[in-house]
């Protein structure tokens, strides 16, 4: 799991010995308190709060496919696990991997050494790990997890850079116009100021908003960090995470980008899980969590819960609004039909279509409107500083 929050306990002789250990560990330290007792004569035990050095998925799905391959081939997991640490880039891979070596060394399951990383590898990874050794079927689970971590990757790729993109061009849009009014009005209002003359009311209102951002930008500044920080702070929080990702779910042209990313992951991960052979409430569970949303997080875990009361798979989804009519009954005939896994993996590439074609309407879209939107801003403020030339043009032509 990427940038999973880990908390432990470590003994040192003082915090920056302990800070020292923590990194050591590939974990960045967040937080490191005083604990009770300490193991050693003169050391002391310190409580902390880490954050895990993310692991990229490419880096994942490479190691997934490739202990794949060395199982298959017949090569005995401690020196696969050996093998595949060296030839790694990834820090923190390395390290999990050495340990799971280690761990495996001394008797202890693949699952299990695989559970002990969790800030590398999350409960589905771990989970369908499990039921691949139990299964006798690991080399196939794996090589089912590497598919499926580069199809995540891809669409969580594309979801992102759908969002990142109008939020670039409006940073961009936001500096250009900030550079105007901080380097260019002010020659231009030198110029009106000598010249003595009077000012059209727009030109007046450019060299005001001119003028304060010369003198207030650090404030500004400070208030778009303050607001980035505090939304982000605020998103930490559970009805934070509730109202920001409800809003998201209504906003125009995005809401059902996200809704349709949310459903593609889950029912890849639902289809990955249950074709591996993990129980349908163990995989409700997990691939609830992989929905990206508070708001589809909580409607699949109702629909669990409906399940867990002896309910159909389909039925509690078909009480959801937030579930098209497309996944109910899909999942409706894969359960007649004994093969949920298969319907699910189909409506799983059906969303991620639905992704592509909603990502290259919004680009085909946003494009053409924050080029207008930003010419006119820029337009607007070149027609406000020339304003006034035009009329000196024209009293010196008149005299």
């Amino acid at each position: 799991m990427n940038g999973t929050i880990v908390e432990g306990q470590i003994d040192a002789a003082n915090e920056q010995e302990a800070r020292v250990k923590i990194r050591a560990n590939r974990l960045l330290p967040i937080k490191v308190s005083v604990g009770a007792g300490g193991l050693s004569a003169g050391a002391k035990s310190f409580q902390y709060k880490a954050r895990a050095r993310k692991v990229k998925g490419k880096d994942l799905q490479n190691f997934t496919r490739q202990l794949s391959v060395l199982i298959a081939a017949g090569v005995p997991i401690i020196p696969s696990l050996e093998a595949l640490s060296q030839g790694t880039k990834s820090k923190s891979l390395k390290a999990a991997l050495y340990e799971m070596a280690q761990d495996i060394s001394t008797g202890k399951k693949l699952g299990e050494s695989f559970g002990r990383q969790s800030h590398v590898f999350d409960r589905f990874y771990v989970n369908m790990v499990i039921a691949g050794e139990e299964g006798g079927v690991l080399e196939g689970v794996l090589k089912r997890v590497a598919d499926y971590i580069e199809k995540s990757v891809k669409i969580q790729g594309k979801i992102k850079g759908a969002l990142v993109y109008p939020i670039a061009v409006l940073v961009i849009s936001f500096l250009v116009i900030s550079g105007l009014l901080i380097y260019v009005v002010p020659k231009f209002a030198e110029l009106f100021n000598s010249n003595g003359m009077e000012l059209p009311l727009l030109t007046k209102l450019v060299m005001s908003a001119s003028e304060f951002m010369q003198k207030a930008w650090y404030i500004i500044l400070g208030v778009i960090i303050g607001s980035v920080v505090g939304l982000r702070q605020y998103y930490a929080t559970p009805n934070g995470r509730a109202t920001i990702d409800s809003l998201l779910l209504r906003a125009p042209l995005f809401g059902n980008l996200i809704i349709k990313g949310g459903l593609a992951r889950f029912t890849r991960t639902l289809s990955t899980l249950l074709g591996a052979g993990v129980p349908i409430m163990d995989a409700m569970d997990i691939a609830s969590q992989v929905s990206g949303n508070y708001v589809l997080e909580k409607s699949l875990l109702k629909a669990k819960e409906s399940i867990a009361a002896g309910k159909s798979i389909a039925a509690p989804f078909a009480q959801e609004k937030i579930f098209p009519p497309l996944v109910v009954q899909m999942m409706s005939v894969g359960e007649a039909t004994g093969a949920l896994d298969q319907m699910l993996e189909k409506v799983a590439d059906f969303f991620e279509d639905e992704v592509d074609n909603i990502v290259s309407g919004l680009t085909s879209l946003i494009e053409p409107i924050m080029i207008v939107v930003l010419g006119g801003i820029v337009a607007f403020l070149v027609l406000a500083m020339y304003m006034p030339i035009f009329q000196m043009a024209g009293a010196g032509a008149g005299g």
